[in-house]
């Protein structure tokens, strides 16, 4: 075997035992190490931030979901229910347009200017909703009383929060429906708000997952 030939096949040995030995620590090592601190360190977040209910995982903290009535027949968008807390607007893209066999989740803004009017006219319809669907026999809401973030979408369209405004909005409307107290679902709301991140960042905000699993418990016992 002439030199040549063992040079090749010395670097051919050399090539392979680095692609072994890059193989074993870029693709076992270090992702069951990386794997195995996050799930020591951050267990949670880790595995998506689940909320669980009963023993069962319902949701992220992370993404909003809707709590809405089952379509009715030749509906096409489905009815709030108004037993639950209500999240923000998830206008967001819109339906699916790449893969139409798939009703996907589309996570993103609407894009729409302040002046323009299709925006204008959701607002407008969203504020006339919030204000009639919370109005009780024995509270009216009030146009000024509604918030931003009632009848608009979050940047993401998914976002899990509403501010503390908006839960209290829907305070009286959850009672009535719920067959509870005020002052019991106003503590359920104020139990379950979060204040600014380190005391500076973000604002006050209430996650409308965990605020309902709350509600679903405080109804079951009374």
């Amino acid at each position: 075997m002439n030199n040549s030939v063992k040079n090749t096949a010395r670097l051919l040995g050399a090539g392979l035992r680095a692609l072994l030995v890059l193989t074993l620590v870029c693709g076992v090592i270090y992702p069951l190490a990386v794997t195995g601190v996050a799930q020591a360190l951050f267990h949670n977040k880790a595995n998506g931030s689940e909320i669980k209910s009963e023993g069962k995982v319902v949701g992220s903290s992370l993404i909003g979901q809707r709590y809405d009535l089952p379509l009715k027949k030749g509906q096409e968008t489905a009815e709030p229910d108004l037993k639950w807390f209500q999240p923000r607007p998830s206008n967001g893209l819109g339906t699916n347009s790449v893969n139409t066999r798939y009703k996907l989740i589309l996570s993103g803004a609407t894009n729409l200017a302040g002046d323009n009017k299709d925006l204008i006219d959701q607002v407008e319809a969203a504020q006339k909703a919030v204000i009639k669907d919370n109005s009780t026999a024995t509270y009216k809401v009030k146009k000024s009383e509604v918030p931003a973030d009632a009848v608009t979408s979050s940047g993401s369209g998914l976002d899990p929060d509403i501010s503390p405004a908006y839960a209290d909005l829907q305070v009286h409307r959850i009672a009535e429906r719920n067959s509870l107290s005020v002052s019991q679902v106003d503590k359920l709301v104020r139990d379950h708000t979060s204040s600014r991140i380190l005391g500076f960042v973000g604002e006050p905000r209430v996650n409308v997952l965990e605020l309902n699993i709350a509600l679903k418990d405080l109804a079951a016992k009374n």
